[in-house]
């Protein structure tokens, strides 16, 4: 599998994307990430890009996640928010447990929240939708349509055998009198 080449191919799996915590409040536009891929102060940072990132990425897909290396002189976060402020956030000499950790209590969505959005969400289904899984197992239980063709025959004029040979509809048409 060609996706599974390159340095960790495990954050490229759906099983690690999903187990992301880091779900970012709404007002959230961009999130910045500023730091050095050298020195002492900086490894938390270069490990949080490394392993998190991609799972903030998958869970906020409409936030825009930057990384700017080589910039500063301590690393640091900034978050953009949609009114125009912004909030800075120090990660110098922070290992990447202890930045995810913060950054879920600072600026992450609280689980009441995500279980308000999960209910919101189960209860927002399409009802045109049917199927297994769906409120409708088949279409002819919405009111209007035609009955399931088992339960109920189609009438001949909406059936492809008769419609489109008319000396075979005629003598049904004759036998029916």
């Amino acid at each position: 599998m060609p996706f599974m080449i390159g340095a960790a191919p495990i954050r490229r799996t759906m099983k690690y994307l999903n187990a992301g915590k880091l779900a970012l409040k709404n007002g959230i536009q961009v999130f910045s990430i500023n730091y050095n891929t050298h020195g002492e102060h900086h490894q938390g940072a270069k490990d949080f890009i490394f392993w998190y990132v991609p799972q903030v990425q998958y869970r906020n897909p409409d936030v825009q996640i930057i990384s700017i290396k080589n910039l500063t002189p301590s690393p640091f976060i900034t978050c953009y928010y949609a009114n125009g402020k912004k909030m800075l956030i120090d990660i110098e000499s922070r290992t990447k447990e202890e930045i995810m950790e913060h950054l879920i209590k600072v600026v992450g969505k609280t689980q009441d929240v995500l279980e308000k959005e999960a209910a919101a969400a189960e209860k927002k289904i399409n009802p045109a939708n049917f199927g297994n899984g769906c409120p409708r197992h088949c279409i002819c239980e919405v009111p209007g349509q035609l009955p399931c063709p088992s339960v109920v025959p189609l009438p001949f004029h909406m059936r492809g055998k008769y419609k489109y040979n008319p000396d075979l509809f005629a003598e049904v048409m004759e036998k029916m009198k």
